[in-house]
């Protein structure tokens, strides 16, 4: 069955950085475009990143951009988020979703909490 499982959350300090990974299996990770998708406390899920089958073309949610970066290894079956500049508000549970802009499949999530 198709499973996807985010790691890399924790607590850092505002402006620092994290790296968070998704592994998917069940599927055949190389022809979906894949995003990932936040959730902050007591609100709703916001999108934050896409990118592209090959990881030709990337896209962002503008409260992102310049801080944020999505890649992916097809030949690892793996998604990754760098994250850099961490604000508070970025605290959140982030999710790794098969899709672009509607989502067949989501990860648990993982927690990244930006504070001092």
């Amino acid at each position: 069955q198709v499973q996807l499982l985010e790691s890399g959350g924790g607590l850092v300090q505002p402006g620092g950085s994290l790296r968070l990974s998704c592994a998917a299996s069940g599927f055949t990770f190389s022809s979906y475009s894949m995003s990932w998708v936040r959730q902050a406390p007591g609100k709703g899920p916001e999108w934050v990143l896409a990118i592209s089958t090959d990881g030709g073309s990337t896209y962002y949610a503008d409260f992102v951009k310049g801080r944020f970066t999505i890649s992916r290894d097809n030949a690892k079956n793996t998604l990754y988020l760098q994250m850099n500049s961490l604000k508070p508000e970025d605290t959140a549970l982030y999710y790794c979703a098969r899709g672009r802009r509607t989502f067949d499949a989501w990860g648990q999530g993982t927690l990244v909490t930006v504070s001092s």
